[in-house]
């Protein structure tokens, strides 16, 4: 089922709105119980298996992707957000998936640099339904640089996923950063496409290039969108002026980026919009627990 501007997902937070593409009703679970004995492991993973990672593959052929951006329709783009201009933009994809409710849609997400050379940073509702914890998402696959029904670089099976414990349970830090497999010949992502910086605790501010695969019209998730704009505090996280919706969910907000090189630093993804009309994105703030998700999978 497509999602429709009445499905996207509500955080918990009130004013905002998620990215996914295709969404439900948000299903709240109460947060487990913490003894002092055993502290719960800040971060959560999902792995798939050899026969999961090879048949999710195989489920994305040309034709289901052409079928879920025709299935998909929120709107038209809006003026702040402008088809990207600039060399290839190889980091940057889409982060294709089948949800919790059995339904393809797809994320956008970015190659950064890794000591396994195989990093991918995303929003966890991408991942995961928040506070739900048996509602996570199959058959995940990373197309970098992906336009209009073309992968150049080829496709990456995701192979494990890791997020914040307090968004499986609580619905808050919606980061995830995920690790893909090699490509059919071997090849590490980033030996291919390259990755971005990374940065954590970086103060807020300053312009910010957020990036995504809107399923807005005429693009229907086919070309990469990109809104500029100065990133501002916004009750815990950070906002700048954007009208990019569903399917933008985890593309990169770059800092210091140039169209010229490609090139800027991540310091945090596409997570949620002010209203189903959207005029600001917010992201999460990379702090210490962004920096424990990430190094999970970079050393993965």
């Amino acid at each position: 089922m497509s999602e429709t501007s009445t499905s996207l997902i509500r955080r918990l937070r009130g004013r905002a709105t998620g990215l996914a593409v295709a969404g439900t009703v948000l299903v709240l679970a109460a947060p487990a119980s913490v003894t002092a004995a055993a502290a719960p492991d800040p971060v959560s993973v999902l792995t798939y298996t050899v026969k999961e990672r090879k048949a999710a593959v195989s489920y994305w052929t040309a034709a289901r992707i052409k079928a879920v951006g025709k299935s998909a329709d929120l709107g038209p783009t809006g003026p702040k957000a402008k088809p990207y201009k600039g060399v290839a933009l190889k980091t940057v994809g889409r982060l294709f998936f089948v949800n919790a409710n059995g339904a393809d849609t797809w994320c956008t997400a970015t190659a950064v640099k890794s000591a396994n050379r195989s990093a991918v940073m995303t929003a966890a509702h991408c991942v995961r339904r928040g506070s739900s914890p048996g509602n996570t998402n199959t058959d995940m696959v990373f197309v970098p640089g992906y336009h209009k029904g073309k992968r150049p670089y080829g496709t990456f099976a995701v192979r494990s996923a890791a997020t914040p414990r307090t968004w499986v349970y609580d619905s808050t830090d919606d980061l995830s950063a995920l690790v893909v497999d090699a490509d059919k010949n071997g090849r590490k992502l980033t030996d291919v496409v390259g990755g971005q910086a990374i940065a954590f605790n970086r103060p807020v501010g300053g312009t910010i290039s957020a990036l995504g695969y809107s399923a807005t019209r005429p693009q229907l998730g086919e070309e990469l969108l990109r809104c500029v704009g100065t990133a501002k505090k916004a009750d815990g996280t950070q906002a700048i002026p954007c009208d990019m919706t569903g399917g933008s969910s985890g593309g990169p907000w770059l800092a210091g980026f140039s169209t010229t090189t490609g090139k800027g630093t991540l310091v945090s993804v596409n997570a949620s919009l002010d209203s189903l009309t959207p005029t600001k994105m917010y992201g999460e703030i990379f702090g210490a627990t962004a920096k424990k998700v990430y190094d999970r999978a970079q050393k993965a």
